[in-house]
């Protein structure tokens, strides 16, 4: 029995407006929305409490949860959390306060930090400098995400994307330097084939037991949705089962194929298909 909801990333229907998002997110059956704030505003900090409880107005009306953000150092430019500018660190800190409290205020429960151009090794002196920076930016982070009730995941990505937190051992050893249950890792099912040398069913099976990866998004690595690449994902799902995972499962391609709507549709059918399997088949 699956103890994890499936919640859609909005870009992927970012054409529509945000009440049909939700309608259409809610119609296919995905449980939530995983939003991407840029796609709220050019300026999502500068979005006002009337403007975020309208939004989360709107979503529940519609029969969807706002399950977290994504995508959260797209706006403003010229973010990084691993530069050596401090003044540049303070102002890269106060965004991802503010993307926090936008999470909380539309009920979200986690925030993914990807953002790969905001967090490169250029922007220090070394790689260590670069590791030391980031992880007081990502303590600050872990702090407001406490006060907000909040879980923030840094997300590994593809040494293709970026030069820092390639893959899990990587993210894991930084939140354990943090040590706080209010930061997280994750799994992104492409960054994983990519460039883990594990497949991503170990690598949730080696770590979901130590409470250290709290979100999945799952997406193959021809950019698509699940189903509409190379890669099966019946273990991704099992071991999620099987490890009794609750959190959430976002769908996140960046290939919209052949839309949209119908890529959302497919993926989510496919998924629900594997799930039946995992059932039928211990």
């Amino acid at each position: 029995m699956r103890t994890f909801r499936i919640s859609l990333c909005n870009e992927v229907l970012g054409k529509l407006p945000f009440v049909r998002q939700c309608a259409l997110a809610a119609a296919l059956g995905y449980d939530g929305l995983e939003l991407a704030p840029f796609t709220l505003d050019p300026e999502p900090a500068s979005l006002g409490l009337a403007k975020r409880r309208a939004l989360l107005r709107t979503a529940e009306r519609e029969g969807i949860a706002i399950t977290g953000l994504h995508w959260l150092l797209t706006v403003p430019k010229g973010l990084s959390i691993t530069t050596d500018d401090a003044a540049l660190r303070a102002r890269t800190v106060a965004h991802i306060e503010a993307m926090i409290e936008l999470c909380a205020d539309l009920g979200g429960e986690v925030l993914v930090h990807g953002s790969p151009d905001q967090r490169r090794l250029a922007d220090a002196s070394g790689p260590q400098a670069a590791r030391n920076n980031a992880t007081v930016v990502l303590a600050r982070a872990a702090e407001a995400a406490q006060r907000a009730g909040v879980v923030y995941c840094l997300e590994p990505l593809s040494p293709a994307l970026t030069d820092f937190v390639t893959n899990i051992d990587e993210a894991a050893a930084i939140v354990r330097a943090v040590g706080s249950p209010h930061l997280a890792t994750m799994i992104d099912t492409s960054a994983a084939w990519a460039g883990e040398t594990e497949e991503p069913d170990a690598l949730i099976r080696r770590h979901l037991p130590t409470g250290l990866l709290r979100h999945v998004h799952v997406n193959d690595t021809n950019r698509r949705a699940p189903g509409q690449g190379e890669h099966g994902f019946l273990p991704v799902m099992r071991a999620l089962v099987d490890g009794g995972y609750r959190g959430v499962v976002g769908v996140e391609p960046f290939d919209y194929h052949p839309d949209g709507a119908t890529a959302a549709a497919m993926a989510l059918g496919y998924l629900n298909g594997l799930l039946e399997q995992t059932e039928r088949t211990p």
